[in-house]
């Protein structure tokens, strides 16, 4: 058995009760800080007045907002009422809103009021007209029958909503006799998490994770850097992403830890974040820790107090890890790697592994999980330095993709095993490498794209006959978007006409970087296209040598929003 049987609730009471004056979250920026029994108090008020306003065990909570304060508020609130969060990726417009908030029966929706460009207020609105007349909490909605409330994060009112200074003033005038008695029908093995991960059938998919799958992932994940109390968690990453909220947030909790947060990744804020509340541990993707390297006033900041963290989301240059080893003093760095699907880690370095092992491999295997790489084709079990694919089996599989029945018997074959979809080979010390990707997915800066969604969204717009979409290499990025279009006849579309329908429509890092049209696209004999043709004819359109333009392996966590 794993490591505990407890509920996300359950075991964070625990913690309230052994560490209450222990500090568990602090936003330097503003000299927030809350331990562990001031927060647990306005989690228990949020709960209650969520209770009170009808949201309750088994309804989906969406939380669409960068990492503000009450973000985790909303977190352990749904998961002491038995609520299912359902987590939505900041960067996504109203397109994609539209999608997760049907396909995952939202019951009610959190939102900011905005990110970077984008104005959240205004989609919801566009989406939801019905808002500006309606009771809240009583919304009937046309296109959204199952969405009865929105909700705002912070102190302002806007009509038909919920702001959550009103929810937990009504929660801290309810007693306790309702929250304590749905608490004691909840199930480790009930789902509380959702998130959304791009599908080869052309949308995303909700991933549902249960308490059992990310509490105790999380341990696990702690155990590999070391955690104690004593440690304080950095964590610029979105928390909508199991790095985050995973990775992150359920790590430092399951070891009686201090997060420290950002509620959006900036590299000056990050090292003030260190330096002042002398961090012993940092989270980010390798293009965040080279950024930080990179900053001029690295110099400038104290940040000896740094011993372990974690790396991942693309492979890590040894250059950029050996830096991150001296210049930072993380000397006991780790690299994970995994999938949304898999709760989301299944293998991660240790403390006291090589150079070579934190940038050429993805680590061994967490403890309790089985890990096989298996021929794709015949399902044999392949050997040491043999290619194929990585499948685990264990606590961490999730519980399923929600309404996608079929889907889910695909990824999970009959004998529990989950099937990543990436080509792997494992070494005679029992470490991975993984060297390919069997699924046709781009992984742009970390974030998984998979093509067939950017094709459905471009055959939306008018005057697109058919549209293909690959992956090219990039220096920045690791990879970026690539569209081939075939025009209807007789329609005048250009470049720019595609690149003005994604921007408002859907997130930045899933628009094409360029888009090439074409008269038909390269098939096979059976009539299936020729994605690595296509691949070509970009590679040399655009300057590059094909010959030297290859995969290659190294540490990347494969799981979404992000």
């Amino acid at each position: 058995m794993p490591y505990t049987q407890k509920t996300i609730g359950a075991f964070f009471e625990e913690q309230v009760r052994r560490l209450p004056d222990h500090e568990f979250i602090v936003y330097p920026d503003r000299n927030l800080r809350w331990s562990y029994a001031e927060f647990n108090q306005r989690v228990d008020n949020l709960a209650k007045g969520l209770l009170a306003t009808g949201v309750g065990r088994g309804d989906h909570v969406g939380i669409w907002a960068r990492n503000v304060p009450d973000w985790l508020t909303f977190m352990f609130a749904t998961a002491k009422i038995g609520a299912v969060l359902v987590t939505i990726n900041t960067l996504y417009r109203s397109f994609e809103l539209e999608y997760v908030v049907r396909q995952a029966d939202l019951k009610a929706l959190v939102i900011i009021d905005s990110f970077r460009d984008h104005d959240y207020l205004e989609t919801v609105n566009a989406l939801i007209p019905e808002l500006k007349t309606c009771q809240r909490g009583h919304l009937t909605s046309e296109k959204f029958p199952k969405l009865k409330s929105v909700i705002y994060i912070g102190p302002e009112k806007h009509r038909g909503m919920y702001n959550t200074r009103e929810l937990l003033l009504l929660g801290s005038q309810c007693d306790d006799e309702r929250l304590n008695a749905v608490k004691k029908l909840l199930s480790p093995h009930d789902v509380v998490n959702m998130q959304y991960t791009s599908g080869t059938t052309g949308f995303p998919k909700g991933v549902m994770l249960s308490h059992y799958n990310i509490l105790n992932n999380g341990y696990y994940i702690g155990e590999r850097q070391k955690f104690t109390e004593q440690d304080r968690l950095c964590l610029p990453v979105p928390l909508f992403h199991c790095f985050g909220c995973v990775l992150g947030v359920l790590a430092a909790l399951t070891h009686g830890a201090t997060l420290v947060l950002l509620e959006m990744f900036e590299p000056l804020q990050v090292l003030a974040a260190v330096q002042k509340e002398k961090c012993t541990a940092l989270y980010g993707v390798p293009t965040m820790f080279i950024a930080e390297l990179d900053h001029p006033m690295f110099d400038m900041f104290a940040l000896s107090s740094l011993r372990t963290g974690i790396m991942a989301g693309s492979p890590c240059p040894e250059e950029t890890m050996k830096q991150v080893m001296e210049k930072m003093y993380c000397r006991d760095i780790t690299i994970a790697y995994g999938l949304t699907e898999a709760s989301p880690v299944i293998t991660q370095t240790r403390t006291d592994d090589s150079i070579a092992q934190r940038v050429g491999t993805v680590g061994a295997a967490l403890p309790k999980i089985e890990v096989k790489i298996v021929d794709p084709e015949s399902g044999k079990l392949c050997g040491t330095g043999e290619t194929g694919e990585l499948c685990c089996r264990g606590y961490n599989v999730m519980k399923g993709y929600y309404n996608l029945s079929e889907q889910t018997a695909e990824a999970i074959d009959a004998d529990g095993w989950l099937h990543s979809g990436d080509q792997a080979e494992v070494d005679a010390d029992g470490y991975y490498r993984i060297t390919g990707r069997i699924k046709d997915m781009i992984i742009r800066g970390g974030e998984n794209i998979y093509p067939r969604e950017i094709e459905e969204f471009l055959y939306t717009l008018e005057g697109v006959l058919d549209a293909q979409v690959v992956g090219i290499p990039d220096a920045k990025y690791g990879e970026v978007v690539i569209a081939f279009v075939i025009r209807k006849k007789d329609i005048d579309l250009v470049e720019e006409d595609v690149q003005d329908f994604a921007r408002t429509r859907i997130a930045s890092y899933k628009r094409p970087q360029h888009v090439f049209f074409v008269d038909e696209f390269p098939m096979t004999a059976s009539g299936k296209v020729q994605k690595y043709k296509l691949r070509e004819i970009a590679l040399k359109e655009l300057g590059f040598d094909v010959s030297e333009t290859v995969d290659s392996g190294g540490a990347q966590l494969n799981s979404e929003p992000s």
